[in-house]
C-alpha cells in the first residue's frame, strides 16, 4: 500500500489471454449529493511478462519481480 492506495500483484506460469472483470460498489457521488452512484472495484488490470513488468511497475514493487525470477530460475 502506498499513498491510500492496495496494488495487488499476482504472477502465473502460463501464457494468459483472458478479460478480468471486476465486481461493482455503490456509493454517494458527489459526496453529501444524495446521489447514489455505482463504480467497478478494479479500475484496470494487465498481465505482463517479467521485461514488460519491470517498466511499468512502480519501483517499490520491483523485490517482488525479484523474488519472482529467483523462483522461476529454480
Amino acid at each position: 500500500e502506498k499513498n491510500g492506495k492496495k496494488v495487488y500483484v499476482w504472477a502465473v506460469y502460463k501464457d494468459l489471454n483472458t478479460d478480468i472483470s471486476s465486481n461493482s460498489f455503490e456509493i454517494e457521488w458527489p459526496k453529501g449529493s444524495g446521489e447514489i452512484k455505482k463504480f467497478p472495484e478494479i479500475d484496470k488490470a494487465k498481465w505482463f511478462d517479467l521485461k514488460e513488468a519491470r517498466e511499468v511497475l512502480a519501483s517499490y514493487l520491483l523485490p517482488f519481480l525479484d523474488k519472482l525470477e529467483e523462483i522461476y530460475k529454480k
